[in-house]
């Protein structure tokens, strides 16, 4: 099982890895892609102005372009642990152990606008590039993306089971067929149900951390589903499309 989550705007600083090197990141056919962004976003950031516009950042984020000046040099960490935000705090990959350590290694991935596809121990260095990016004079993120990462993740998907917990836009680079895809609903008092937007991250985290430590491995969305009902969530099933539903105050936790 493979657990594929977005990416986070916010980072980690620092880091006690070498300077990134493409060649031992997985997937090298990803590599012409990750090498054409990385020196796209390192040429940008010598015109602030232009980054700013690009990035959709305002003068009070501009240490987010000096990062991404610096991402041929700046020191590298784990994938899983660069990341951080909502999401990524309900997932608190750190607090586990042993097993469930092991287990999440193996099966969390990032989908990244800047290297397309991360396992969790990849090293990789601070930097800001969403999906929605717009560099200019370039093709879109997506429409660079798409016809290299697709083949990549149909090929992971057609040997295990993928659940895709991507967010619209990281969703946008490629799609996954077969794979399993979840919907955070909040249910109102009278009954009705919405789309939770921010908040969602975090029981997205909180299912995504329940995957990657169980000692259960759903092979479809049916065990997804049962594994995390067995975990005290409220899940609904169509299909290979599972909704969590949430009363409206918890939507906001």
């Amino acid at each position: 099982m493979l657990v594929l989550l977005p990416p986070s705007e916010t980072k980690i600083d620092g880091g006690d890895g070498p300077p990134l090197r493409l060649d031992v990141l997985p997937y090298p056919e990803l590599d012409t892609v990750r090498k054409e962004l990385v020196t796209d976003l390192v040429e940008l950031s010598g015109d602030l102005v232009a980054s700013r516009k690009a990035l959709g950042i305002s003068p009070s984020l501009d240490s987010e372009i000096a990062r991404n000046a610096a991402i041929w040099t700046s020191p590298t960490m784990p994938a899983l642990l660069r990341y951080t935000g909502v999401l990524y705090d309900a997932l608190d990959v750190r607090s586990l152990r042993g097993t469930a350590a092991a287990r999440a290694q193996e099966r969390l991935a990032v989908g990244s606008a800047l290297f397309g596809l991360l396992r969790a121990c990849d090293p990789v260095p601070a930097y800001r590039l969403s999906a929605g990016s717009a560099l200019p004079g370039r093709a879109t993120i997506a429409a660079r993306w798409k016809p290299v990462l697709e083949p990549v993740l149909a090929t992971i998907a057609t040997g295990e089971l993928v659940v895709d917990l991507r967010s619209g836009s990281y969703a946008a680079l490629a799609k996954i067929p077969g794979a399993v895809t979840v919907t955070v609903l909040a249910e109102h008092p009278d009954g009705h149900r919405t789309v939770v937007s921010h908040f969602n991250k975090a029981h997205k985290g909180r299912l995504a951390r329940l995957l990657a430590g169980s000692r259960a491995e759903p092979s479809d969305a049916a065990g997804v589903a049962t594994l995390a009902r067995r975990a005290g969530m409220r899940v609904e099933r169509a299909g290979k499309a599972l909704s969590v539903i949430v009363s409206s105050d918890a939507a906001m936790h």
